[in-house]
């Protein structure tokens, strides 16, 4: 009973914040406020201008090392395992290619801002 209970109170409750999602912002549409600029400013220029590729490539390599500390984490823990050195064998193999890529971006001169 509890159970149904608990699970008809969160139906409930998270149908009736779907409810007022829905309905809170038709409230008030003025024209403001469906432009594409909340600010109040008209749109000088396109916004649609390209980036240049040196942004992805600098995005691209942080999200490589962002992981490599993300799958290093549980370094740690390996220590409390019954085999730590295939863990930690695989981790210095992880981080042995990631440093090759690195110099190898390097090298290539894709960490160069100026072109």
């Amino acid at each position: 009973m509890n159970m149904l209970l608990s699970l008809l109170t969160n139906t409930l409750i998270a149908t009736a914040l779907v409810v007022i999602a829905f309905w809170l912002p038709q409230i008030n549409i003025y024209s403001e406020k469906i432009g594409p600029y909340e600010c109040g400013f008209d749109p000088i220029e396109s916004a649609r201008l390209p980036f240049s590729m040196k942004f992805f490539l600098v995005a691209i390599t942080f999200l490589l090392f962002d992981l490599e500390i993300a799958l290093l984490l549980p370094l740690p823990w390996a220590s409390q395992m019954n085999k730590p050195m295939t863990v930690l064998f695989v981790a210095l193999l992880l981080i042995l290619v990631l440093a090759m890529g690195l110099a190898y971006e390097w090298a290539r001169k894709g960490l160069e801002w100026e072109e």
